[in-house]
């Protein structure tokens, strides 16, 4: 008889079914949890992202003595500024030039290898010791041949000597005499070749040109250093760049079409790009005699009142002409109380109004607006001096919004 197959072993226990219901049930509602607090961590994630903003501090007006009639952006630069280099060709032995060292004119900032110059030196002394010594047999000699000539005369004069003899020993002397004429010129001559040889001696010296502040080391110890460019490139033209701190002023570009406004000793208030909320009284030097063709412009250079610690050369530094006049007063006595960018005033429904960053939250406020001064404009009422404002679109910002400072 053929097996059977017993379909009976196949059924499922209803207990069993039960169970897998539960657990699919389970299973569902562990997913769904777990969705719902990755949402939820997304939300609070992106509600604590704060926004960046930048920042630009209201000014005060107090420095202003006239109406800006001209603005202007350029960067501090020294009258009097130097790479210093050595006069000869050699290896770098010593250098004593750091970035921020205060040197006095005459101190030494490096020293080159001075052992073939001195060598040459050596030589040309004893050179000029040689025809010294020279010197010294011929004038012996030219001694001893005048009075050989003295007695040659005597004798001639007795009549004992013939002519030919007193002839000779006048001859004699007559060329010892050149010959010493000679060698003091040659002592002479290495004296001077001693001299360039001293001088090349100290050219392996360099030292500072005038007092100042070394801003860049250009060399290091066991380089090649050279008056001219050579060796392909891996010889230094410079040992270090030194800089008359004293002779800091501004140098801007202007227009050619406004040029016309700035004069020599005009007024000028600067502000540097690294202290906005510092103002710099100043005072044109002098409007240079040329354009440049292809930017049309005209360079300015600019003195400041007063130099501190703090202006440092090619620092970026804005600066508005003022006018000779001061500026007109406001109707009923009242007084601008800050100056701001023209990007940090906003209109909302006819009001002027900004944005203060205070503990790294935004405070709306409105404002009233004065007199525009070129990129900037006057604030009458609604803020103080050293208020941070926000510059830029506020189409996304609220009152009480938390805020990152741009830096």
């Amino acid at each position: 008889m053929p097996p059977r197959h017993d379909l009976g072993s196949l059924r499922i226990d209803d207990r069993s079914r039960s169970g897998g219901k539960m657990g699919k049930r389970l299973g569902i509602f562990a997913a769904t949890l777990g969705a719902l607090l990755l949402l939820g961590s997304l939300l609070l994630a992106f509600r604590s992202q704060k926004t960046l903003v930048e920042v630009a501090a209201a000014r005060p007006v107090a420095g202003a003595k006239g109406e800006a009639l001209l603005n202007a952006s350029g960067y501090v630069t020294p009258r009097r500024r130097a790479t210093v280099a050595a006069k000869v060709t050699g290896r770098v032995e010593q250098i004593y030039a750091e970035e921020g060292l205060h040197v006095k004119s005459g101190q030494v900032l490096a020293t080159l290898d001075c052992s073939q110059p001195a060598a040459a030196l050596t030589s040309a002394k004893t050179d000029r010791d040689a025809t010294a010594a020279a010197l010294a047999d011929l004038e012996v000699q030219s001694a001893n041949a005048d009075r050989e000539l003295q007695r040659a005369q005597g004798l001639r004069s007795a009549g004992v000597n013939s002519a030919q003899a007193l002839d000779a020993a006048k001859t004699t002397s007559d060329s010892l005499h050149s010959k010493i004429a000679l060698t003091k010129e040659q002592v002479r001559a290495a004296d001077a070749r001693i001299g360039i040889s001293q001088q090349d001696v100290d050219n392996c010296t360099v030292r500072a040109p005038f007092d100042g502040i070394v801003v860049s080391k250009d060399a290091q110890r066991g380089e090649m250093v050279s008056p001219v460019s050579a060796g392909g490139g891996f010889t230094r033209t410079g040992i270090a760049t030194l800089v008359d701190m004293n002779s800091l002023e501004i140098e801007v570009d202007v227009n050619e079409s406004y040029i016309a406004r700035v004069r020599t000793g005009q007024r000028v208030t600067a502000t540097l790009d690294a202290y906005p909320d510092r103002e710099l009284p100043a005072k044109v030097r002098t409007v240079i005699p040329t354009a440049d063709r292809q930017k049309a412009t005209v360079k300015v250079r600019i003195t400041f009142d007063q130099l501190d610690s703090t202006i440092l050369p090619d620092m970026g530094v804005k600066v508005a002409f003022l006018s000779a006049a001061p500026p007109s007063g406001k109707a009923g006595g009242t007084e601008a109380k800050a100056i701001v960018p023209k990007a940090a005033v906003h209109s909302d429904g006819g009001a002027q109004i900004v944005y203060l960053v205070r503990d790294q939250k935004l405070e709306r406020r409105a404002v009233s607006l004065g007199a525009e001064r070129g990129g900037d404009v006057e604030i009458m009422a609604g803020i103080v001096p050293g208020d941070k404002l926000v510059v830029g679109s506020a189409d996304k910002l609220h009152e009480g919004q938390a805020v990152e400072v741009k830096q």
